[in-house]
Protein backbone atom coordinates (compact mmCIF):
# COMPACT_ATOMS: atom_id res chain seq x y z
CA UNK A 1 0.00 0.00 0.00
CA UNK A 2 1.16 3.20 -1.13
CA UNK A 3 1.76 6.14 1.46
CA UNK A 4 -1.05 7.99 0.09
CA UNK A 5 -3.59 4.92 -0.50
CA UNK A 6 -6.20 4.37 2.36
CA UNK A 7 -7.11 1.34 3.89
CA UNK A 8 -10.01 -0.72 1.78
CA UNK A 9 -13.54 -0.22 3.62
CA UNK A 10 -15.04 -2.34 0.35
CA UNK A 11 -15.15 -5.85 -0.50
CA UNK A 12 -16.41 -6.83 -4.13
CA UNK A 13 -17.09 -10.45 -5.50
CA UNK A 14 -18.45 -11.24 -8.47
CA UNK A 15 -18.01 -15.31 -8.52
CA UNK A 16 -21.59 -16.21 -8.55
CA UNK A 17 -24.06 -17.07 -11.52
CA UNK A 18 -23.74 -13.96 -14.13
CA UNK A 19 -21.01 -12.30 -12.19
CA UNK A 20 -18.55 -10.58 -13.82
CA UNK A 21 -15.71 -8.09 -12.45
CA UNK A 22 -12.37 -7.63 -12.39
CA UNK A 23 -10.77 -5.76 -9.53
CA UNK A 24 -8.49 -3.86 -10.47
CA UNK A 25 -7.69 -1.92 -7.18
CA UNK A 26 -9.26 -0.86 -4.10
CA UNK A 27 -8.27 2.55 -2.19
CA UNK A 28 -10.46 3.21 0.59
CA UNK A 29 -13.95 3.37 -0.28
CA UNK A 30 -13.22 3.55 -4.02
CA UNK A 31 -12.67 0.39 -6.19
CA UNK A 32 -11.32 0.77 -9.56
CA UNK A 33 -12.73 -1.91 -11.83
CA UNK A 34 -12.70 -3.79 -15.24
CA UNK A 35 -15.17 -6.31 -17.18
CA UNK A 36 -14.05 -9.28 -18.07
CA UNK A 37 -14.43 -10.72 -21.48
CA UNK A 38 -16.95 -13.21 -22.90
CA UNK A 39 -14.95 -16.89 -23.07
CA UNK A 40 -13.18 -17.33 -26.46
CA UNK A 41 -14.89 -13.67 -27.71
CA UNK A 42 -13.85 -9.86 -27.40
CA UNK A 43 -16.96 -9.34 -26.64
CA UNK A 44 -16.92 -7.20 -23.33
CA UNK A 45 -20.21 -4.58 -21.66
CA UNK A 46 -21.87 -6.91 -19.16
CA UNK A 47 -21.08 -6.82 -15.30
CA UNK A 48 -22.78 -8.15 -12.53
CA UNK A 49 -21.27 -7.75 -8.86
CA UNK A 50 -21.43 -7.59 -4.97
CA UNK A 51 -20.33 -4.35 -2.67
CA UNK A 52 -19.67 -5.18 0.40
CA UNK A 53 -19.25 -1.64 3.04
CA UNK A 54 -20.01 -0.27 6.19
CA UNK A 55 -23.35 0.91 5.92
CA UNK A 56 -23.87 4.86 5.04
CA UNK A 57 -20.80 4.69 3.62
CA UNK A 58 -20.74 5.79 0.08
CA UNK A 59 -18.50 3.88 -2.44
CA UNK A 60 -17.09 4.95 -5.98
CA UNK A 61 -16.79 2.19 -8.47
CA UNK A 62 -14.72 2.83 -11.63
CA UNK A 63 -15.07 0.66 -14.24
CA UNK A 64 -12.33 1.39 -16.61
CA UNK A 65 -11.28 0.70 -20.26
CA UNK A 66 -15.17 0.97 -21.85
CA UNK A 67 -13.83 2.41 -24.94
CA UNK A 68 -12.76 -1.19 -26.04
CA UNK A 69 -16.34 -2.20 -24.84
CA UNK A 70 -18.90 -4.06 -27.17
CA UNK A 71 -21.11 -0.74 -27.59
CA UNK A 72 -19.25 2.13 -26.03
CA UNK A 73 -22.32 4.23 -27.91
CA UNK A 74 -23.88 2.31 -24.81
CA UNK A 75 -22.16 4.41 -21.43
CA UNK A 76 -23.29 7.96 -22.49
CA UNK A 77 -26.94 8.78 -20.19
CA UNK A 78 -26.74 5.26 -19.00
CA UNK A 79 -26.96 4.41 -15.03
CA UNK A 80 -26.11 1.26 -13.32
CA UNK A 81 -28.66 -1.23 -12.04
CA UNK A 82 -28.70 -1.19 -7.86
CA UNK A 83 -30.20 -3.41 -5.25
CA UNK A 84 -30.11 -4.00 -2.05
CA UNK A 85 -32.40 -7.27 -1.58
CA UNK A 86 -32.01 -8.44 -5.24
CA UNK A 87 -35.27 -8.54 -5.44
CA UNK A 88 -36.46 -4.14 -6.24
CA UNK A 89 -33.73 -2.72 -8.99
CA UNK A 90 -33.38 0.90 -8.96
CA UNK A 91 -30.73 2.82 -10.64
CA UNK A 92 -27.38 4.71 -9.37
CA UNK A 93 -25.81 7.75 -9.53
CA UNK A 94 -23.41 7.29 -12.99
CA UNK A 95 -21.07 9.27 -15.05
CA UNK A 96 -19.53 8.28 -17.73
CA UNK A 97 -16.30 10.01 -19.13
CA UNK A 98 -15.02 8.74 -22.83
CA UNK A 99 -11.33 9.79 -22.28
CA UNK A 100 -10.39 8.81 -18.29
CA UNK A 101 -8.31 5.66 -18.27
CA UNK A 102 -9.99 4.04 -21.53
CA UNK A 103 -13.14 5.46 -21.29
CA UNK A 104 -14.42 5.09 -17.20
CA UNK A 105 -17.97 4.57 -15.63
CA UNK A 106 -18.01 6.12 -12.12
CA UNK A 107 -20.75 4.77 -10.07
CA UNK A 108 -21.73 6.42 -6.55
CA UNK A 109 -23.80 4.90 -4.46
CA UNK A 110 -24.53 5.21 -0.64
CA UNK A 111 -25.30 1.77 1.10
CA UNK A 112 -28.41 1.42 3.73
CA UNK A 113 -26.80 -1.88 4.57
CA UNK A 114 -23.78 -3.54 4.67
CA UNK A 115 -24.29 -5.07 0.92
CA UNK A 116 -25.45 -3.87 -2.56
CA UNK A 117 -25.54 -5.77 -6.02
CA UNK A 118 -24.53 -3.70 -9.08
CA UNK A 119 -25.34 -5.18 -12.67
CA UNK A 120 -26.13 -3.69 -16.26
CA UNK A 121 -29.30 -4.45 -16.09
CA UNK A 122 -31.31 -6.15 -13.72
CA UNK A 123 -30.09 -10.03 -13.59
CA UNK A 124 -32.00 -13.11 -14.20
CA UNK A 125 -30.36 -15.85 -12.78
CA UNK A 126 -30.44 -19.14 -13.98
CA UNK A 127 -32.20 -20.12 -10.42
CA UNK A 128 -35.01 -17.87 -11.21
CA UNK A 129 -34.96 -19.45 -14.88
CA UNK A 130 -35.68 -22.87 -13.24
CA UNK A 131 -38.28 -21.43 -10.98
CA UNK A 132 -39.71 -20.09 -14.10
CA UNK A 133 -39.63 -23.35 -16.14
CA UNK A 134 -41.48 -25.53 -12.79
CA UNK A 135 -44.08 -22.97 -12.24
CA UNK A 136 -44.86 -22.63 -16.21
CA UNK A 137 -44.99 -26.06 -16.66
CA UNK A 138 -46.78 -27.62 -13.74
CA UNK A 139 -49.76 -25.45 -15.02
CA UNK A 140 -53.05 -26.34 -16.88
CA UNK A 141 -52.23 -27.13 -20.66
CA UNK A 142 -48.74 -26.49 -20.73
CA UNK A 143 -46.57 -29.17 -22.38
CA UNK A 144 -42.45 -29.15 -21.23
CA UNK A 145 -39.83 -29.68 -24.06
CA UNK A 146 -36.32 -30.26 -23.87
CA UNK A 147 -34.95 -29.55 -27.34
CA UNK A 148 -31.37 -30.30 -26.58
CA UNK A 149 -28.72 -29.33 -24.28
CA UNK A 150 -26.23 -26.45 -24.77
CA UNK A 151 -22.05 -26.49 -24.76
CA UNK A 152 -22.19 -26.90 -21.00
CA UNK A 153 -24.61 -29.54 -20.81
CA UNK A 154 -27.59 -27.46 -19.52
CA UNK A 155 -31.16 -27.73 -21.19
CA UNK A 156 -32.69 -25.46 -24.05
CA UNK A 157 -35.73 -25.39 -22.20
CA UNK A 158 -39.41 -24.70 -24.25
CA UNK A 159 -42.69 -23.97 -23.03
CA UNK A 160 -45.61 -25.20 -25.53
CA UNK A 161 -49.45 -24.79 -24.90
CA UNK A 162 -52.33 -23.66 -27.09
CA UNK A 163 -54.76 -25.75 -29.63
CA UNK A 164 -54.76 -23.46 -32.64
CA UNK A 165 -53.15 -24.03 -35.82
CA UNK A 166 -51.60 -20.78 -36.30
CA UNK A 167 -47.20 -21.91 -34.96
CA UNK A 168 -46.37 -18.92 -32.75
CA UNK A 169 -42.22 -19.00 -31.38
CA UNK A 170 -40.96 -16.62 -28.80
CA UNK A 171 -37.77 -17.03 -27.70
CA UNK A 172 -34.85 -14.95 -25.95
CA UNK A 173 -31.76 -14.02 -24.84
CA UNK A 174 -29.60 -15.43 -27.81
CA UNK A 175 -27.48 -12.93 -26.55
CA UNK A 176 -27.27 -13.79 -22.62
CA UNK A 177 -26.69 -9.86 -21.16
CA UNK A 178 -29.97 -8.72 -22.62
CA UNK A 179 -31.88 -9.47 -19.60
CA UNK A 180 -34.27 -7.96 -20.01
CA UNK A 181 -36.05 -10.52 -22.51
CA UNK A 182 -36.30 -13.57 -19.74
CA UNK A 183 -38.04 -10.43 -17.71
CA UNK A 184 -40.08 -10.36 -20.91
CA UNK A 185 -40.61 -13.96 -20.75
CA UNK A 186 -41.83 -14.27 -17.24
CA UNK A 187 -44.80 -11.90 -18.04
CA UNK A 188 -45.79 -13.54 -21.35
CA UNK A 189 -45.95 -16.89 -19.23
CA UNK A 190 -47.58 -15.27 -16.50
CA UNK A 191 -50.32 -13.87 -18.96
CA UNK A 192 -50.90 -16.96 -21.17
CA UNK A 193 -50.95 -19.73 -18.54
CA UNK A 194 -53.82 -17.68 -16.42
CA UNK A 195 -56.70 -19.64 -16.90
CA UNK A 196 -58.87 -15.98 -16.39
CA UNK A 197 -57.21 -13.93 -18.45
CA UNK A 198 -59.39 -13.45 -22.34
CA UNK A 199 -56.77 -12.42 -24.12
CA UNK A 200 -54.52 -15.20 -23.33
CA UNK A 201 -57.95 -17.46 -24.03
CA UNK A 202 -58.37 -16.08 -27.57
CA UNK A 203 -54.16 -17.10 -28.22
CA UNK A 204 -54.66 -20.36 -26.93
CA UNK A 205 -57.60 -21.12 -28.98
CA UNK A 206 -55.99 -20.41 -32.00
CA UNK A 207 -52.36 -20.36 -32.07
CA UNK A 208 -50.02 -23.38 -31.13
CA UNK A 209 -47.71 -21.44 -28.51
CA UNK A 210 -43.68 -22.49 -27.97
CA UNK A 211 -41.46 -20.29 -25.50
CA UNK A 212 -38.01 -20.56 -24.83
CA UNK A 213 -37.30 -18.44 -21.95
CA UNK A 214 -33.36 -19.21 -22.27
CA UNK A 215 -31.71 -19.53 -25.08
CA UNK A 216 -28.11 -19.52 -24.20
CA UNK A 217 -27.98 -20.47 -20.50
CA UNK A 218 -24.68 -20.80 -20.98
CA UNK A 219 -23.92 -17.47 -21.37
CA UNK A 220 -25.90 -16.32 -18.61
CA UNK A 221 -24.46 -18.31 -16.27
CA UNK A 222 -20.77 -17.28 -17.32
CA UNK A 223 -21.79 -13.95 -16.97
CA UNK A 224 -21.46 -13.14 -21.38
CA UNK A 225 -22.68 -10.09 -22.88
CA UNK A 226 -23.31 -11.77 -26.21
CA UNK A 227 -21.82 -15.68 -26.82
CA UNK A 228 -22.60 -19.00 -25.78
CA UNK A 229 -19.61 -20.77 -23.87
CA UNK A 230 -16.95 -21.36 -27.39
CA UNK A 231 -17.67 -17.43 -27.36
CA UNK A 232 -19.94 -18.03 -30.74
CA UNK A 233 -22.69 -15.05 -31.41
CA UNK A 234 -25.45 -17.59 -31.40
CA UNK A 235 -27.70 -15.02 -33.41
CA UNK A 236 -24.85 -15.40 -36.33
CA UNK A 237 -25.56 -18.95 -36.64
CA UNK A 238 -29.29 -19.57 -37.83
CA UNK A 239 -27.88 -19.71 -41.57
CA UNK A 240 -25.63 -23.11 -40.72
CA UNK A 241 -25.60 -24.01 -37.43
CA UNK A 242 -23.43 -26.66 -36.12
CA UNK A 243 -23.28 -29.33 -32.73
CA UNK A 244 -19.66 -27.82 -32.14
CA UNK A 245 -20.20 -24.31 -32.10
CA UNK A 246 -24.14 -23.69 -31.41
CA UNK A 247 -25.85 -26.67 -30.69
CA UNK A 248 -28.29 -24.63 -28.71
CA UNK A 249 -29.18 -23.13 -32.51
CA UNK A 250 -29.31 -26.48 -33.84
CA UNK A 251 -31.74 -27.63 -30.85
CA UNK A 252 -34.60 -24.78 -31.45
CA UNK A 253 -34.34 -24.61 -35.82
CA UNK A 254 -34.79 -28.49 -35.78
CA UNK A 255 -37.95 -28.11 -32.82
CA UNK A 256 -39.26 -24.88 -35.42
CA UNK A 257 -38.58 -26.95 -38.76
CA UNK A 258 -41.33 -29.65 -36.97
CA UNK A 259 -43.87 -27.08 -36.23
CA UNK A 260 -43.41 -25.01 -38.95
CA UNK A 261 -43.74 -21.17 -37.86
CA UNK A 262 -46.19 -18.70 -38.65
CA UNK A 263 -45.37 -15.92 -36.45
CA UNK A 264 -41.78 -15.31 -34.71
CA UNK A 265 -40.63 -12.99 -32.13
CA UNK A 266 -36.78 -12.92 -31.03
CA UNK A 267 -36.79 -11.03 -27.34
CA UNK A 268 -33.18 -8.67 -26.88
CA UNK A 269 -32.09 -5.95 -25.28
CA UNK A 270 -30.02 -2.87 -26.87
CA UNK A 271 -27.30 -1.13 -25.46
CA UNK A 272 -27.66 2.79 -27.02
CA UNK A 273 -31.16 3.50 -28.22
CA UNK A 274 -32.98 4.67 -25.59
CA UNK A 275 -36.50 3.29 -26.66
CA UNK A 276 -38.49 0.40 -27.42
CA UNK A 277 -38.67 -0.87 -30.87
CA UNK A 278 -38.85 -3.66 -33.56
CA UNK A 279 -36.65 -4.83 -36.24
CA UNK A 280 -38.23 -6.72 -39.32
CA UNK A 281 -36.79 -8.60 -41.92
CA UNK A 282 -36.86 -6.63 -44.98
CA UNK A 283 -34.22 -7.30 -47.79
CA UNK A 284 -34.60 -11.35 -47.50
CA UNK A 285 -34.45 -12.85 -50.76
CA UNK A 286 -38.30 -14.58 -50.87
CA UNK A 287 -39.70 -10.96 -49.38
CA UNK A 288 -43.21 -10.72 -50.46
CA UNK A 289 -45.64 -7.47 -49.57
CA UNK A 290 -47.64 -9.28 -47.78
CA UNK A 291 -44.81 -10.55 -45.10
CA UNK A 292 -44.41 -7.00 -45.06
CA UNK A 293 -47.72 -6.13 -44.48
CA UNK A 294 -48.45 -8.46 -41.53
CA UNK A 295 -44.61 -7.12 -40.38
CA UNK A 296 -45.94 -3.70 -40.19
CA UNK A 297 -49.63 -4.50 -39.43
CA UNK A 298 -48.22 -5.85 -36.16
CA UNK A 299 -46.13 -2.86 -35.30
CA UNK A 300 -48.90 -0.44 -35.88
CA UNK A 301 -50.91 -2.14 -33.63
CA UNK A 302 -48.32 -2.50 -30.62
CA UNK A 303 -47.34 0.75 -31.33
CA UNK A 304 -51.47 2.12 -30.78
CA UNK A 305 -51.63 -0.27 -27.57
CA UNK A 306 -48.43 0.77 -25.15
CA UNK A 307 -47.23 4.04 -24.54
CA UNK A 308 -43.96 1.83 -24.26
CA UNK A 309 -43.40 1.27 -27.96
CA UNK A 310 -42.45 3.66 -30.91
CA UNK A 311 -41.36 3.47 -34.48
CA UNK A 312 -39.07 6.32 -34.88
CA UNK A 313 -36.26 4.79 -33.24
CA UNK A 314 -34.44 1.76 -34.27
CA UNK A 315 -31.88 -0.21 -36.78
CA UNK A 316 -31.84 0.60 -40.57
CA UNK A 317 -33.50 -1.81 -42.97
CA UNK A 318 -31.27 -3.97 -45.36
CA UNK A 319 -31.81 -3.56 -49.20
CA UNK A 320 -33.52 -5.84 -51.10
CA UNK A 321 -31.65 -9.24 -51.10
CA UNK A 322 -29.36 -7.56 -48.46
CA UNK A 323 -30.51 -9.42 -45.56
CA UNK A 324 -28.66 -11.01 -43.41
CA UNK A 325 -29.71 -14.85 -43.20
CA UNK A 326 -27.55 -15.74 -40.40
CA UNK A 327 -29.49 -13.92 -37.70
CA UNK A 328 -32.99 -15.53 -37.03
CA UNK A 329 -35.41 -12.95 -37.87
CA UNK A 330 -34.27 -13.04 -41.24
CA UNK A 331 -33.74 -17.05 -41.86
CA UNK A 332 -37.22 -17.49 -40.35
CA UNK A 333 -38.57 -15.13 -42.49
CA UNK A 334 -36.95 -16.46 -45.58
CA UNK A 335 -36.88 -20.27 -44.38
CA UNK A 336 -41.00 -20.31 -44.01
CA UNK A 337 -41.74 -17.37 -46.40
CA UNK A 338 -43.33 -20.17 -49.06
CA UNK A 339 -44.94 -22.54 -46.55
CA UNK A 340 -46.40 -20.66 -43.81
CA UNK A 341 -45.96 -16.95 -44.92
CA UNK A 342 -43.90 -16.46 -41.76
CA UNK A 343 -43.61 -13.06 -40.18
CA UNK A 344 -40.46 -12.96 -37.87
CA UNK A 345 -39.10 -9.58 -35.96
CA UNK A 346 -36.77 -8.71 -33.23
CA UNK A 347 -38.40 -6.82 -30.28
CA UNK A 348 -35.70 -4.53 -28.39
CA UNK A 349 -35.90 -3.14 -25.45
CA UNK A 350 -33.41 -0.57 -23.71
CA UNK A 351 -30.98 -0.75 -21.30
CA UNK A 352 -30.77 2.42 -20.57
CA UNK A 353 -34.50 4.32 -20.33
CA UNK A 354 -37.45 4.91 -22.78
CA UNK A 355 -36.68 8.54 -23.35
CA UNK A 356 -40.20 9.41 -24.21
CA UNK A 357 -41.24 7.96 -21.02
CA UNK A 358 -38.31 7.93 -18.79
CA UNK A 359 -38.60 6.51 -15.04
CA UNK A 360 -36.33 8.29 -12.45
CA UNK A 361 -36.21 6.00 -10.29
CA UNK A 362 -36.01 2.74 -12.05
CA UNK A 363 -35.28 3.01 -16.08
CA UNK A 364 -36.39 0.66 -18.00
CA UNK A 365 -36.51 -2.06 -15.90
CA UNK A 366 -38.12 -6.03 -15.05
CA UNK A 367 -41.40 -4.25 -14.12
CA UNK A 368 -41.91 -2.53 -17.50
CA UNK A 369 -40.68 -5.37 -19.51
CA UNK A 370 -43.11 -8.11 -18.15
CA UNK A 371 -46.02 -5.52 -18.83
CA UNK A 372 -44.63 -5.02 -22.43
CA UNK A 373 -44.89 -8.91 -22.87
CA UNK A 374 -48.75 -8.32 -21.83
CA UNK A 375 -49.16 -5.66 -24.63
CA UNK A 376 -47.29 -7.75 -27.47
CA UNK A 377 -49.44 -10.94 -26.56
CA UNK A 378 -52.48 -8.56 -26.63
CA UNK A 379 -51.20 -7.06 -29.99
CA UNK A 380 -50.77 -10.59 -31.40
CA UNK A 381 -54.13 -11.71 -30.85
CA UNK A 382 -55.47 -8.06 -32.21
CA UNK A 383 -52.82 -9.07 -35.47
CA UNK A 384 -54.88 -12.74 -35.87
CA UNK A 385 -58.52 -11.10 -35.82
CA UNK A 386 -57.61 -9.91 -39.39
Amino acid sequence: MSASSKPPVVSIDAAFDSGNIEVLGIDGATARLAIRKDHQSDFFQWFHFRVAAPAGREVTLKITGLGKSAYPDGWPDYRACVSEDREVWGRAATNWARDADGGTLTITHTLSTGLAWFAYFAPYSMERHHDLVAEAAGCEGVDYRRLGTSLDGQPIDCLELGDGDTQVWLYARQHPGETMAEWWMEGALAMLTDVADPVARVLRQKCRLHLIPNANPDGSRRGHLRTNAAGVNLNREWATPSPERSPEVVAIRDAMDASGVHFAMDVHGDEAIPAVFLAGFEGIPSWSEAQGEGYRRYRAILERRSPDFQTQLGYPTAGRGKANLTMSTNQLAERFATSHGCVSMTLEMPFKDFAALPDPVQGWSPERSRLLARECLAALAEWLEA
